[in-house]
C-alpha cells in the first residue's frame, strides 16, 4: 500500500493537489493520474487531495460532495489504482477513525483548527496532521495548535498558510508567515488557490476568485520559504461544482510547477 514518507521528502518541494471536492470517481482518477505524471517528471513528491464533504459552505444550496462513505471509497480507489498518497479533511471527531484508514495526511480545516477535541483525535491516529491556519489567526498563534498535536506524541506535522482576512471578502498573504511558522520546526505549505479566493465576491461568478494570481503568488510563496504548494486543480474549472473561480486549470499545472520548482532550487541553494 502507498504511504507518504514524511521524513524522506524533506528538502523537496511538496505538491498537494487535486480538485476542491470529489465530483466523481472517474474525474478523481483522471486528475490524480495526470498530476502524478507531472510530478514524477519533475521528481517532486505528490499527495492527492480531494474533499468528500465541504461542510463550511456559504449557502445550503452549494454542492458539498458525495459524503464520508462514498468519498472514502473513491479516495481508496485512487490510492490503489494511481498509487499515490492521500490527503483529505475532517470536520468532526466521529469521522476521524474512518478517514485514518485511507488518508496518509489528515487535514484540520482552517475554520476548525482551534477545536481541541478534533485536533487531539486526529493527532492520536498517528497520521500526518496538516494544520490549516485559519484566516483569523496570526502566524504565532499556530504554535499553540502545534503543541496540542505534540502532546499526543505525534510530531508528524505540516502547517498550511492560506491567507488572512483583510477587511471584507479579501484575503492577504503575509509572506513573513512562512519564516515565522517554519521556526517552529515543521514544513510550511502554501495553499495558494485558497489564498486567491474572494468569498462572497459579487460578480457573474458568485463563487469568487482571482485565478490569474495563482502563478505569481505561488512563486512569491516559494521565494519566501514555503516548503511546497497546495494547489486545487480541475480539467474544466468553469464547470467545477466547488471553488470554480479559484482553482488552477489542470492544463496550466505543469508550467506552474516547473517555475515554482526552479524558484525552490534557487532559494534552497542560495
Amino acid at each position: 500500500m502507498i504511504k507518504y514518507d514524511y521524513n524522506a521528502n524533506k528538502g523537496k518541494m511538496l505538491v498537494i493537489s487535486g480538485p476542491c471536492v470529489i465530483e466523481s470517481e472517474a474525474q478523481c482518477l483522471e486528475i490524480a493520474g495526470k498530476v502524478k505524471k507531472i510530478a514524477e517528471g519533475l521528481r517532486l513528491p505528490f499527495v492527492f487531495k480531494a474533499s468528500y464533504d465541504k461542510s463550511n459552505r456559504t449557502s445550503v444550496d452549494n454542492y458539498r460532495g458525495p459524503g464520508l462513505e462514498a468519498g472514502l471509497k473513491i479516495l481508496q480507489k485512487v490510492k490503489n489504482e494511481i498509487k499515490v498518497p492521500i490527503l483529505t479533511d475532517v470536520h468532526c471527531c466521529n469521522e476521524v477513525d474512518s478517514v485514518a484508514e485511507v488518508a496518509d495526511i489528515i487535514q484540520i480545516p482552517a475554520y476548525l483548527c482551534q477545536q481541541t477535541s478534533l485536533t487531539l483525535k486526529v493527532a492520536k491516529t498517528g497520521r500526518i496532521v496538516n494544520i490549516k491556519k485559519a484566516q483569523f489567526l496570526s502566524p504565532w498563534d499556530i504554535k499553540k495548535i502545534i503543541s496540542k498535536v505534540e502532546s499526543t506524541g505525534n510530531k508528524k506535522i505540516i502547517i498550511t498558510e492560506r491567507g488572512s482576512v483583510f477587511g471584507y471578502s479579501t484575503l492577504i498573504t503575509d509572506m513573513r508567515a512562512f519564516t515565522i511558522m517554519k521556526a517552529y520546526g515543521y514544513p510550511v505549505i502554501f495553499d495558494v488557490t485558497h489564498a486567491v479566493r474572494v468569498p462572497g465576491f459579487t460578480s457573474k461568478d458568485t463563487r469568487g476568485g482571482t485565478p490569474e494570481m495563482i502563478l505569481p503568488m505561488s512563486l512569491a510563496g516559494i521565494a519566501a520559504g514555503s516548503d511546497g504548494l497546495f494547489i486545487e486543480t480541475h480539467p474544466d474549472c468553469s464547470n467545477a461544482l466547488c471553488d470554480a473561480s479559484s482553482m488552477l486549470p489542470l492544463k496550466e499545472l505543469k508550467h506552474l510547477l516547473e517555475k515554482a520548482n526552479n524558484t525552490f532550487k534557487v532559494v534552497r541553494n542560495s
